[in-house]
């Protein structure tokens, strides 16, 4: 593994519905392919609802690209679903799909969820864990609190590497991002980017919301948008990607 490197992107792909108003699966596919990423989180993905002529959107995306897959819906509704998706290059393993806590406002009743894998990389073992949290700054609080959980504190302080990312709809400072910036670490503060990392709109980015936080065992390289002329028409988004190597070995106390 000496020498071995990662790369993670979080993109919101909008129901693959871009800024022209078509919709395609392919130009994001192509978006992500450009990246030359090892594993992607993708956001607002439908499965067989009518608004999308019944795709697969997850499946058509992955086989484009010739990976492995595995979404999990946030919303059913008879057999429509919406929900994230995680897709890698590696072959992953699904452990736990989640509804998240807290109370949609009433501007926005989308209940909302995360999803758990293990992949196995060239780092060795990683977890991988994709959101999108909510509207209302309440509702993220508490979705912020339940990652921050005393089920899930074990897997943040132990030696296997963590990656939590999505779209957290939260700014930096925010009461969200400081309860997750204070158990993980977010990758801009541990690499102290100087650049701004702006992910929406595409059309004039002025907001950060979308993250990527890791534990102790991650070390981070860099973090970029990816603002391509394709990805600046495919989504509402901009994909976040970061480069990691495993941490050296931390010296007994």
């Amino acid at each position: 593994m000496s020498g071995a490197k990662l790369r993670v992107a979080t993109y919101n792909v909008h129901g693959c519905m871009g800024m022209d108003r078509q919709r395609s699966e392919a130009r994001i596919s192509e978006v992500i392919a450009e990246m030359s990423v090892d594993i992607v989180a993708l956001q607002e993905l439908d499965f067989g609802r009518r608004r999308s002529a019944g795709a697969d959107q997850t499946k058509m995306i992955a086989e484009q690209l010739g990976w492995y897959s595995h979404f999990h819906p946030a919303m059913r509704r008879d057999d429509e679903h919406y929900g994230n998706a995680i897709l890698s290059r590696y072959q992953l393993n699904f452990s736990r799909g989640i509804k998240l806590p807290g109370r949609p406002p009433f501007f926005c009743r989308e209940n909302r969820a995360a999803i758990e894998v293990n992949i196995k990389t060239d780092l060795g073992k990683v977890h991988v864990i994709n959101t999108h949290l909510g509207l209302g700054w309440r509702e993220r609080f508490v979705q912020a609190q339940l990652f921050t959980s005393a089920e899930w504190r074990a897997a943040i302080a132990g030696d296997t590497p963590l990656i939590l990312l999505g779209d957290f709809n939260s700014l930096r400072g925010s009461r969200p991002y400081r309860t997750l910036n204070r158990h993980l670490h977010d990758v801009r503060e541990l690499i102290r980017a100087t650049e701004q990392i702006r992910t929406f709109p595409t059309r004039f980015p002025v907001l950060t919301v979308d993250h990527i936080f890791v534990n102790r065992a991650l070390q981070p390289l860099s973090v970029t948008v990816h603002r391509s002329s394709l990805a600046r028409i495919a989504s509402d988004h901009f994909p976040l990607m970061a480069d990691f190597v495993l941490s050296p070995p931390r010296r007994p106390e």
